[in-house]
């Protein structure tokens, strides 16, 4: 395994924003992010800018070296999202006042299940994010 130097992880973060690339969550409310290998280096991802992503540990935790769930709709087995190769807005949705994610297409919907980005505990904690107008993000 690569080691994500110090000057790469802050290009990783500088460019996600400071937000998870799955879940949108800023880091400046979870206070730990991990840098996540899109492609894992099993599969032959490469530890460069290209192939990385800021990943909040729940769904840095659940995404693992998987790269494929399947559509909860459809029951078919598609990629997961590539923050790096995909446009957010078109795969996810906010629901219910920003406490929950849905996916607007396979892709998102499958990554929002493997990922399971609607934990009760997120939802609960969003809800206090909501609260205090730190969540969703805009």
């Amino acid at each position: 395994m690569a080691a994500v130097s110090q000057a790469l992880r802050r290009r990783v973060v500088a460019r996600a924003g400071g937000r998870c690339e799955y879940c949108q969550t800023p880091q400046a409310i979870v206070v730990e992010m991990g840098v996540d290998h899109v492609v894992p280096e099993s599969a032959g991802g490469m530890t460069d800018v290209d192939n990385l992503c800021l990943s909040c540990v729940g769904c840095n935790g659940y995404k693992l070296a998987f790269q494929t769930a399947i559509d909860p709709l459809t029951g078919e087995e598609v990629p997961l999202f590539n923050p790096r190769s995909q446009d957010w807005e078109s795969h996810f949705a906010w629901r219910e006042e920003g406490t929950r994610l849905v996916g607007r297409t396979p892709i998102g919907r499958a990554t929002v299940v493997r990922l399971r980005m609607n934990r009760e505990r997120v939802v609960q904690a969003r809800r206090l994010w909501v609260a205090a107008g730190w969540h969703p993000p805009r």
